[in-house]
């Protein structure tokens, strides 16, 4: 018997990150000595005093359901967020609380998107956008950038792409994977377009907003530009800036009928986040950010060390980013030196002769370069590019 799956399983693809995680494993399972620089996830363990809430609330018997949308007292907790860190008020109607981030943005593309819609991403950009927007039934728009420009896009290129079949736009900055991030001016001229574009809903995936350190404060859209703030959905969560990443809590604040019919969404898929990451959660936006901060300095001054490394390589070029925990180095001249056509070869290459695991840039939309996690020891990261320096320069 043949067995068939959906018409829409031909228009997506498996996470390729997730696909080099699991070439990791499999490599070392096998006895290889292998660097994998692969993930996006922070090494630092969760701060104790996020832990011992969970445990808390385990010896007090939350562990039932919850609100589909969250618990009251986390989502109070989403309020004094950002209220403190940007300046924004929502209401609990306009808050919704989710299995991560990541399912924050499936259900708006979902409560939002349909066939003939267009979903405006900049490239590069994290490789599940795309893909959601397809789930949905829309057609994503690429815009393109490369190092020459900051992987920025421009307000010239956002007001091409737009059409009348334009519903939304995703915006991640700091950027998963070039680490670049918007200053508040450049949002603000991205805004003056947008606001001649009332349909247009825009998405603030401002999960890397406290792994930033450019001269500049982080600015987030809806903040830079308050005229939107009707047709901004704000996405984070605590997975990266306090090391939770297993936790699986995201949160997003927005209009409320875009926040109701996520929720409705998530309603008919998993129901309530975890009840005991959700207390969790709130010990962490409540709590004391000095791990934060502390976690923050240390990619910091990984990111200076990888950034110097990297430019030392031959045929690599890598810009300073301003935030995450990602270095993406521009490879068109290390491939042409070892006679490669693709960044999925050289990503190949040093799999199978350094040992070293990266994501080609491809699957981010950005052919010609690699990414690099730096959420490594500075002993492991040394060891990792001088590995590929050997290679290279065989």
């Amino acid at each position: 018997m043949s067995l068939s799956v959906s018409e829409r399983m031909a228009r997506i693809r498996p996470s390729p990150t997730g696909a080099v995680l699991a070439r990791a494993t499999e490599l070392r399972a096998a006895g290889r000595d292998i660097i994998s620089l692969g993930a996006g996830e922070p090494d630092f363990d969760t701060p104790q005093a996020i832990k011992d809430a969970a445990i808390r609330a385990i010896a007090d018997g939350d562990t039932k359901y919850t609100p589909i949308d969250g618990t009251a007292e986390l989502k109070a907790a989403i309020q004094r967020k950002f209220r403190r860190d940007n300046g924004l008020d929502y209401e609990p109607a306009q808050i919704i609380v989710t299995c991560g981030a990541k399912q924050a943005l499936f259900n708006l593309c979902l409560g939002l998107l349909g066939p003939g819609d267009e979903a405006v991403i900049p490239a590069p950009y994290w490789v599940s956008y795309p893909d959601m927007v397809k789930l949905a039934g829309a057609d994503p728009v690429i815009i393109t950038t490369g190092i020459e420009q900051d992987f920025k896009i421009s307000a010239r290129q956002l007001a091409a792409a737009m059409t009348k079949k334009t519903r939304l736009l995703m915006l991640n900055s700091p950027c998963n994977p070039s680490g670049a991030s918007y200053t508040r001016g450049e949002l603000e001229a991205l805004g003056a377009v947008l606001e001649d574009h009332p349909n247009v809903v825009i998405v603030s995936d401002d999960i890397y907003e406290h792994i930033h350190w450019a001269d500049e404060p982080f600015a987030s859209f809806a903040t830079a530009c308050p005229a939107l703030y009707g047709r901004t959905v704000t996405t984070n969560g605590v997975s990266k800036a306090y090391a939770m990443t297993g936790w699986r809590i995201g949160y997003a604040a927005g209009p409320e009928v875009l926040i109701t019919a996520m929720k409705t969404i998530q309603s008919q898929s998993t129901s309530n986040p975890c009840s005991i990451s959700q207390k969790a959660a709130q010990a962490a936006l409540d709590g004391d950010q000095g791990p934060v901060a502390e976690m923050t300095a240390a990619y910091r001054t990984r990111h200076d060390a990888v950034v110097s490394a990297l430019n030392g390589i031959d045929g690599f070029e890598c810009r300073p980013g301003e935030g995450t925990f990602y270095a993406f180095p521009n490879v068109t001249d290390a491939l042409k030196a070892k006679g490669l056509s693709s960044d999925i070869e050289l990503a190949e290459l040093l799999i199978d002769e350094a040992d070293v695991v990266l994501v080609p840039g491809s699957a981010f939309g950005a052919p010609g370069y690699l990414r690099l996690s730096f959420a490594a020891s500075l002993e492991t990261l040394e060891e990792a590019i001088d590995r590929i320096k050997r290679v290279l320069s065989a």
